[in-house]
């Protein structure tokens, strides 16, 4: 049954309309893949005398083992931001006599063919049959290797999901990005040490070697939830459409902004219910943790904000980035019904702007949990703020008017850049380009907080004249109107 469902997989790709696309799309990600994977493989087999080299005064064993879990920590993080949730067409299976066991084992089997489960493989087995085969004996590198491809499996599985599970009920994903926060939090202010607890673990593993099968038996318990699962809920997520219930498209919060709150409340279904939409939610949400790459205690001390504003600028408004640049392409499928109806384009481009205000403050409350480290990251995170809903909100809307590409609100987001057109590649330039003309003449002179409160209150002026901008935005639009509304007629 398997070769069965690839045979089907592969005429399908075949038979498409836009396999040449697809094609080209497939070989640039797999000479990336390539790279990435030659680089790690490299890193690996060097991996001994480069630890040595950055730790000189550390045991290269004791910094291996205590990598091993932090590399799998991150691995989890960007396997829930990126890695996608295998599907397969079932509609034309239902009706036959196919165990939903061999549907879900052909899930099981196809999630398992991603460069996240290769990676480790070139960058941590090498040390492996080396260095801890010379060390601890082969006994212990055979182990070593079963530990280390269990997190692989472990992790493999359980980011697949929490994924599937946050699809049938979305108060997960805040519930997992509090978790997620909550040990970034814990580990940057040394409460407890990922490095520490691996270090420990690994030894152990290192000194009692059939140790590492319990790691071992956590991923097998976390494949056979997943199976349950698939089993129980089988493409809830694909069929969910089909189902007829009654769902309504009323917020509460929002009836006090009459038909432009009933615009958003009508694009924020669009966004819960289809796959593209909600990824690159999902994804922006994910990105929250980019502030413990940029806010470092040494940097505040000195009043260096340079790159703290554009991580800044980029967490507050990276919603706003991600999901706006794609705007108005997000209602492609049905813009002309839109254009037909008796709705005010001021209303409609009101609405946008409402919408990434809602995203903003949003994700800026959550980053608000940056101040247990510096009160100082609260005045650049709320000085980023205005300027997103600002300026920000300003410049994504007007490349929307430029943007003719429509989206398939149905395709997953991974690796997919359909709707990606010039207006995109262009838009990043000038939205994050200018908190930095409005804010670095002050930093240059050494006069930092002036220009937080130069590129806040350059942000708050454009929101309180939005009433200009948004008929600046409709007479852009008007212009462009029909060739935008015959460019979304194009199917790719």
């Amino acid at each position: 049954m398997l070769s069965t469902f690839l045979d089907h997989q592969w005429k399908a790709f075949w038979r498409s309309k836009n396999k040449g696309g697809t094609i080209a799309t497939q070989l640039l990600i797999g000479f990336i893949v390539l790279y990435l994977l030659g680089v790690a493989f490299f890193l690996g087999i060097g991996l001994e005398g480069f630890i040595a080299q950055v730790f000189p005064k550390k045991d290269v064993f004791e910094v291996y083992n205590g990598f091993i879990l932090y590399y799998f920590a991150i691995d989890f993080m960007m396997r829930i931001q990126l890695q996608d949730l295998p599907t397969l067409a079932i509609v034309p299976y239902l009706h036959l006599k196919i165990p939903k066991r061999k549907i879900v084992n052909f899930l099981n089997v196809s999630a398992l063919f991603s460069a996240f489960n290769v990676l480790p493989l070139f960058l941590l087995l090498p040390f492996c049959a080396t260095a801890i085969s010379e060390i601890s004996g082969p006994l212990a590198s055979v182990m070593y290797v079963i530990a280390i491809f269990s997190l692989m499996i472990f992790n493999n599985y359980a980011a697949l999901y929490i994924k599937r599970l946050s699809i049938q009920n979305l108060k997960l994903v805040p519930i997992v990005l509090l978790i997620i926060v909550g040990f970034g939090l814990l580990e940057y202010f040394k409460v407890f040490s990922i490095a520490a607890i691996s270090n420990t673990v690994f030894s152990f593993v290192a000194d009692h070697p059939f140790s590492a099968l319990g790691f071992t038996i956590i991923a097998v318990l976390m494949f056979i939830a997943n199976s349950r699962y698939l089993r129980s809920n089988l493409y809830v997520e694909e069929l969910s459409s089909n189902k007829v219930e009654k769902a309504s498209t009323d917020y509460p919060f929002l009836d006090r902004f009459g038909k432009v709150g009933t615009l958003v409340a009508l694009e924020i279904k669009l966004i819960l219910r289809n796959k593209r939409s909600r990824s690159a939610v999902t994804m922006s949400s994910l990105l929250l943790f980019y502030g413990f790459l940029f806010y470092k205690k040494e940097a505040l001390d000195k009043d260096q904000f340079n790159l703290m504003v554009f991580a800044a600028v980029f967490m507050t408004g990276n919603t706003i980035s991600i999901y706006g640049q794609f705007m108005f392409g997000w209602q492609a499928a049905h813009f002309d019904g839109l254009m037909a109806n008796k709705i005010d384009i001021k209303d409609f481009i009101r609405a946008k702007f409402l919408l990434f205000t809602l995203f903003s403050t949003l994700i800026t409350l959550l980053t608000c949990l940056y101040g247990f480290i510096s009160w100082k990251i609260l005045l650049i995170q709320f000085a980023a703020y205005f300027y997103n809903i600002g300026i920000g909100t300003i410049i994504v809307l007007f490349f929307a008017t430029r943007n003719c590409k429509a989206i398939d609100v149905s395709k997953s987001a991974t690796f997919n850049y359909q709707g990606v057109g010039a207006s995109q590649w262009i838009l990043g330039i000038p939205y994050f380009l200018c908190p930095f003309l409005i804010f670095l003449p002050f930093s240059l002179s050494g006069h930092p907080y002036p220009g937080l409160l130069a590129l806040g209150l350059c942000g708050l002026a454009a929101f309180l004249t939005r009433g200009f901008w948004v008929d600046f935005l409709v007479k852009e639009f008007y212009k462009r109107k029909y060739k935008i509304a015959a460019g979304f007629r194009e199917k790719s």
